[in-house]
């Protein structure tokens, strides 16, 4: 029997563990990447009630947002119990074959923020509030300042994505 040189051999094992190491068949490391969108509901009626619905221009503004939003793999919409932020997040829930998840706008900023993020790492989700909650709500995903809204603002959309080392980044456009 011939005996292989001690080179050959390493390189056969070399060979080996590369092939293993490059395989389809190996686990890949879980996303934990998570993307935030958050807006303020849309244009309501003036009606002074505490739960106005939407205006026509809001539906269609609730319209666009499902458009804007249908390429990207949202999984969950969480809006508020009040018409205007559940008639918001409708036609998104809609496009993606989703329920409604209901959240506690009194609770403070960060607790939400904790519990989206608990439940949702790799995930897209949509978060539909109000003027005085949806900047606090960013400010505590991202870990950064973000600027009040005024009640007149209806368009501002901001995204905030957290990377697996945790980093986030907030990016603000407009509807």
């Amino acid at each position: 029997m011939k005996k292989m040189p001690l080179t050959a051999l390493l390189l056969s094992c070399l060979s080996l563990l590369s092939a293993c190491a490059s395989s389809p068949h190996a686990t890949p490391a879980a996303d934990t990447s998570m993307t935030f969108v958050i807006v303020r509901h849309a244009e309501k009626v003036p009606d002074g009630s505490k739960d106005p619905p939407l205006t026509d221009a809001g539906h269609a503004r609730a319209q666009a947002l499902a458009r804007r939003l249908s390429s990207m793999p949202v999984i969950a919409v969480y809006t508020t119990p009040f018409q205007r932020t559940r008639q918001t997040a409708t036609p998104t829930a809609q496009e993606h074959g989703l329920p409604l998840v209901e959240y506690d706008a009194k609770l403070p900023a960060s607790e939400i923020a904790a519990r989206l993020k608990q439940r949702h790492a790799g995930q897209t989700v949509l978060v539909v509030g109000h003027s005085n909650t949806v900047p606090d709500i960013a400010a505590a995903l991202c870990s950064c300042d973000v600027a009040p809204m005024s009640e007149a603002e209806y368009d501002r959309l901001m995204t905030v994505r957290i990377d697996a080392s945790g980093r986030a980044v907030l990016d603000v456009a407009r509807q």
